[in-house]
């Protein structure tokens, strides 16, 4: 179909006031445009009737220069066309000197990069693939079942796979919980096997106990799981998978400076609560009931050698146990020794009950030891309540042991995947037999991988540092870098049975969109509902890698070449592929990168004697680009010199782009995006940092040619930075002044 590009500026928002809109349309024309028109209030009923008249007459590429591409975006969508948006309120009138040349020549550079783009991009046509709408549950705790229940409820059919012999989890083998209802005073039967039953019940959940995953192969929506059960095998497809198998104690064995291992009596939480079960409390080392029992809190936890993090729940767990204890024996004296005590919103009235009770003492502690005294434990602790140092004595001690997820080994899964990489490459000596031994021992991972996934960057989800799957946390809670694979529950973060059953509910939902979304060949978080997705021009491949090893999302396996082997459900369209290709091979409809070259190439670059430089800024589209919105409006000027296009994400920046605008005669270049790390994530995991790695390159081609490596230099900063955003940019124009102009300018 040809394309036909129509034009139209909106005089609102003091554009009109601020800009020669008659050179705007003469830009528009000269440029190929075969509608241009203007409105006083583009957005308004009057407007948008004008241009979907267009539409209706074959208009099909629509640039509309008002307001951010972010405001308004279901106005300015039509039917049938593509919309391209140039940003002349927050970006050029709002943000500079009105009706002066330069924010001129901003606002006809921004609509000549928009018409380039009109004219180059094409409508992404969805994928058409086959979705199997079934989920599968991995867990059968009480988040797996909550997952169960209302993806059935919402009219799924759901598998659910569970490692024991029986479903409920923890849940399933203690006595009470702590309450989660008014008036929040007395530990609560744990309602777990009416739960249980009405799983069994459901004819849309199907229940595998005593199972494993051998290989779970495909992508969204085309899952093919291998199950291994009593023996045998058995496959099945799914669409998406939440993977909800909770939190094993932290190994008490690494506990000994608190007595653990050296003195039967000295046990963890959970093994004083698998005694509350049997509906009795005995020392295990003469089966006598303890008279004197004391709890040590954060035993391990917020401990740089153990655990660093707070399990969120053991104050309650200790203080429903203290009670319980109590309430066996009224006689029973219990001692809680603690770092903090955390029980927050309504159970603080949880806390005042034990607080009541005159059998429970509460100090603040620091324990440097447990000793054998008697027939019983002596614990010594400093830095307390009442002194410098106290001695307790105590018939049983209970450590509180924090909470551990039960995602995959990841220090085994990381050993297996170097160790096999060095086998591929065949690297010789000494370093090539140990990872062949390496190898052997760990087989495939057999029991540090859950999922065992298909995937070439590893069989089960990327971990943190704490060994909880990875997800961008800030933005996304649920979220994996495995697409259609979901956590909830205690294996993405420390919770009590309450809130990891509305984790398993946050998690049904996640599934259910993912499901939708690929039926509909449309994209999840950050760029829900885009429709477009790579397409790769294997003619040219040179079998290097980049694209299948750089990928966050584990979107491409590749075959014994190296050839790419794209799973296009698995893809979050953030173009860290079409960044990392050098050559060029990979490609979106509405976005590649010759659509960003000529962009870059539509700016009109004034000669060295005008002493006006061109500066070409790179904004990723999920920090970088709002935040320079958000300055707009506020009314916070920049530099008229710069020219910004907004990228999916900083790792789909292809160094092509960057030599493109040097030899175009652009005299320096800003790439600005998201902060990388774990404490402030980028939206696609690694594109900052990637983009970081890629411009030690960039910085050598610049020696190479004789340019300062400081023409082009790297920002991260988070969305919330507005006020400093317009200053970066403002003090890199000016030490672009100060270098001078491009000397390849005019070539």
């Amino acid at each position: 179909m040809e394309t036909k590009v129509a034009v139209y500026i909106c005089r609102g928002c003091d554009i009109g006031d601020s800009l020669d809109i008659e050179a705007l349309n003469e830009v528009a024309r000269e440029k190929g445009a075969a509608i241009c028109r203007e409105h006083e209030c583009l957005c308004g009923d009057d407007g948008c009737e004008m241009i979907r008249q267009d539409v209706q007459d074959g208009a099909n590429a629509l640039v509309v220069a008002a307001c951010t591409p972010r405001f308004k975006t279901d106005t300015f969508t039509f039917d049938g066309c593509r919309t391209e948006r140039v940003n002349l309120r927050e970006h050029v009138v709002w943000s500079h000197d009105p009706n002066d040349e330069d924010t001129q020549a901003l606002a006809d550079d921004y609509l000549r990069m928009g018409l380039a783009r009109a004219h180059k991009a094409l409508i992404p046509e969805p994928f058409d693939e086959e979705i199997d709408k079934t989920i599968l549950v991995v867990g059968g705790g009480v988040t797996g079942i909550a997952a169960a229940l209302d993806s059935a409820a919402a009219g799924y059919d759901v598998v659910v796979v569970e490692k024991e012999q029986q479903l409920g989890g923890w849940s399933g083998k203690f006595a009470r919980t702590f309450p989660h209802k008014p008036p929040y005073r007395e530990p609560e039967p744990i309602p777990i096997q009416e739960r249980i039953a009405l799983v069994e019940s459901n004819d849309r959940i199907e229940v595998h106990t005593g199972a494993t995953i051998e290989r779970i192969a495909g992508q969204p929506g085309q899952f093919d799981v291998t199950l291994k059960a009593n023996g045998s095998s058995s496959e099945f497809r799914v669409g998406a998978i939440v993977q909800a198998t909770g939190w094993k104690p932290y190994d008490a064995s690494r506990l000994g400076h608190l007595g653990y291992g050296e003195s039967p009596n000295v046990v963890t939480n959970v093994e004083l609560e698998e005694m509350i079960a049997t509906g009795t409390i005995k020392r295990p080392g003469d089966g006598k009931p303890p008279r004197r029992i004391a709890f040590i809190q954060c035993a391990g936890s917020r401990d740089e050698n153990h655990l660093p993090y707070c399990s969120s729940v053991c104050c309650r767990v200790t203080i429903k146990q203290a009670l319980m204890a109590r309430e066996f024996d009224p006689t029973a004296e219990a001692y809680v020794l603690y770092k903090d005590m955390r029980t927050p919103g309504q159970y603080e009235d949880f806390y005042r009950r034990a607080q009541e009770d005159s059998g429970i003492f509460f100090t603040k502690a620091e324990v440097t030891g447990i000793v054998p005294s008697g027939d019983g434990l002596r614990i010594e602790a400093e830095n307390t309540l009442l002194g410098d140092r106290i001695s307790l004595e105590a018939d049983l001690v209970v450590l509180a042991t924090g909470m551990v997820p039960n995602s995959a080994d990841g220090e085994a899964i990381r050993r297996y995947n170097d160790a096999k990489a060095i086998v591929a490459k065949g690297e010789a000596g000494a370093q090539l037999e140990a990872a062949k031994q390496t190898v052997e021992e760990l087989g495939h991972v057999e029991g540090s991988a859950i999922l065992n996934l298909d995937y070439r960057q590893g069989p089960d989800l990327p971990v943190l540092k704490y060994e909880f799957p990875d997800s961008h946390f800030i933005c996304f809670p649920y979220e994996t870098r495995r697409t259609g694979i979901y956590m909830a529950g205690c294996v993405r973060a420390p919770n009590d049975s309450q809130v990891s059953q509305e984790d398993g509910s946050g998690a049904a939902l996640k599934v259910i969109q993912s499901l939708e979304l690929a039926s509909r060949g449309e994209a999840v978080h950050p760029r829900w509902g885009d429709t477009s997705f790579p397409d790769f021009f294997l003619q040219r491949c040179t079998q290097c890698k980049r694209c299948t090893e750089e990928c966050p999302f584990g979107t491409l396996n590749e075959d014994v070449k190296g050839t790419p082997q794209p799973n296009l459900t698995r893809c979050r369209r953030c173009g860290i592929c079409m960044g990392a290709c050098p050559e060029r091979i990979i490609s979106f409809k509405d976005y590649s990168v010759d659509i960003i070259s000529s962009m870059i190439k539509a700016v009109e670059i004034p000669d060295e004697f005008e002493e006006k430089p061109r500066i070409l800024g790179l904004l990723c589209e999920n920090d970088a680009y709002p935040s320079l919105d958000t300055a707009g409006l506020k009314r916070l000027k920049h530099s008229a010199f710069i020219r910004f296009i907004p990228v999916r994400c900083l790792g789909s920046v292809n160094t092509v782009w960057i030599a493109d605008a040097l030899s175009r005669g652009f005299d320096g270049i800003l790439l600005i995006g998201c902060m990388a790390g774990n404490d402030y994530q980028c939206h696609f995991i690694r594109g900052s940092e990637l983009m970081d790695k890629r411009s030690e390159n960039v910085q050598e081609k610049l020696k190479q040619l004789a340019l300062e490596e400081e023409r082009v230099q790297l920002f991260q900063m988070p969305i919330t930075d507005y006020e400093r955003l317009p200053q970066v940019i403002n003090e890199f124009a000016e030490q672009i002044e100060e270098i001078g102009l491009n000397p390849f300018k005019g070539f």
